[in-house]
């Protein structure tokens, strides 16, 4: 679920259908502003008389007739990627869009529509989803429809399926979802596993025998304009073995259930930020089949985007405005630091008008264990008390952070089923420039 509300322009409109217009097309124009990103049209009918008026429903953009339903429903969105099915995604051209009726049975008494159609705009919100999944078209169980119905029962808003380098999936994607589809494949080598994001076909040719032919692979996909992941580097069964000279985007710091490879993932990052790196975190269930405990959107990837698109959501992560939950439903948790948020980079000259670094959160229990890091290390621990509240606000102020590289938490839990303190959820850093 978004977690910020969205901002939308709602209007209804009422025209009068007579009988003598019988068998015509009417339109119910409506302007589409700039920075749409969604709209939705619903409609009712009223007869004026005994016998019942049908009217049909479409409508039309400022170029062509976007879609069409006839009397089949009684509602429909259209969105960047997704639509409901008889309508076409895609750009939402500003300018005088038009609802369309065919009055196909009007009464003698005439009848009368209701319209009513609300606009949504680019928002920038916090949208959460996964970004390691598998399907049928590798060695997963779950079909396409099943991933995606899973996650949209989640709440979740976005999904990327992974599988074994196939690309098949991307291509058969279900439209009939309000869930974000990202293409992907998941680079699989005898010696280390990458995430390819954002294109449906990064590579012609998955195969390789040495560093270089690893290296030449991920330049492809780079400038096909894929996102790189190196998927649980250090993982028991799979590490990334191959040289870390390669050019990838993100880490994925957190791979299905909190256990030691994630652990060993973590460290490495804090040293790629203790030695000067801005690298991107992320996390992913790597969800295969059924199975007690690794599951969907667990863990879940959160991405401040401004649209709930792929491109939204993809540039969300490049700038680092990700946090990352153990499950769906949190805790959820972000930094701010005056205008600033996780991911970003405060400069020199602005520092000292930061009077503090706020963590933002909820879902939190009592006994969580709130650290604040930084290339020093621990900074500051801090315990969630035993009152239950909605939402936390926790600042460090400056005398705490002034001098530092980078900031960010993590909330560590208590979890009954193993009898452990396990990370619960981490953010990305606030960085502050240097000079």
């Amino acid at each position: 679920m978004e977690k910020t509300e969205r901002r939308s322009v709602r209007r209804v409109f009422q025209r009068t259908v007579a009988h003598s217009e019988q068998g015509r097309y009417i339109e119910i124009p409506f302007d589409v502003p700039e920075h749409t990103e969604e709209l939705t049209i619903s409609y009712s009918v009223e007869s004026f008389g005994e016998a019942r008026a049908i009217i049909d429903l479409g409508v039309r953009d400022t170029e062509r007739v976007r879609g069409w339903s006839g009397g089949a429903r009684r509602e429909f969105r259209i969105g960047l990627e997704n639509a409901t099915p008889g309508y076409i995604p895609g750009k939402m051209t500003p300018g005088s869009w038009a609802v369309l009726h065919n009055a196909y049975r009007v009464p003698k008494e005439g009848g009368q529509v209701t319209v009513t159609v609300e606009v949504f705009l680019k928002t920038y919100r916090w949208l959460k989803g996964d970004l390691h999944t598998h399907s049928v078209h590798s060695d997963g169980f779950y079909s396409l429809e099943e991933n995606a119905a899973i996650m949209e029962q989640l709440g979740c808003d976005f999904i990327a399926m992974t599988d074994h380098n196939a690309i098949s999936q991307n291509q058969a994607y279900p439209r009939n979802t309000a869930m974000v589809m990202i293409p992907g494949m998941e680079f699989t080598t005898n010696y280390g596993h990458s995430n390819f994001l954002g294109v449906a076909e990064p590579l012609n040719d998955f195969r390789v025998e040495n560093q270089t032919d690893v290296k030449e692979r991920i330049h492809t996909a780079h400038e096909r304009g894929a996102r790189i992941v190196l998927n649980h580097p250090h993982c028991d069964l799979c590490p990334w073995e191959w040289d870390f000279n390669v050019e990838f985007d993100w880490i994925e710091v957190w791979n299905g259930p909190w256990t030691d490879r994630n652990a060993r993932a973590l460290q490495w990052w804090q040293e790629q930020l203790v030695s000067g790196r801005q690298l991107v975190a992320v996390g992913g269930s790597d969800v295969h089949r059924p199975d007690p405990y690794v599951k969907h959107a667990m863990p879940c990837t959160w991405v401040y985007a401004e649209t709930k698109t792929v491109k939204g959501i993809l540039d969300g992560v490049g700038k680092g405005h990700v946090c990352i939950s153990y499950a769906p439903e949190g805790p959820f948790v972000e930094l701010h630091a005056g205008t600033y948020r996780t991911g970003d980079s405060i400069p020199k000259e602005e520092q000292e008008q930061i009077i503090a670094i706020t963590l933002m959160s909820s879902g939190l229990l009592p006994g969580d264990q709130i650290r604040w890091i930084s290339e020093r290390g621990l900074v500051r621990e801090v315990v969630h008390p035993t009152e239950v509240t909605e939402t936390v606000a926790l600042k460090i102020q400056g005398p705490e952070w002034i001098g530092l590289r980078f900031v960010r938490v993590e909330i560590w839990r208590h979890f009954a089923e193993v009898d452990q303190m396990l990370v619960a959820a981490l953010t990305n850093p606030v960085y502050f420039e240097q000079s």
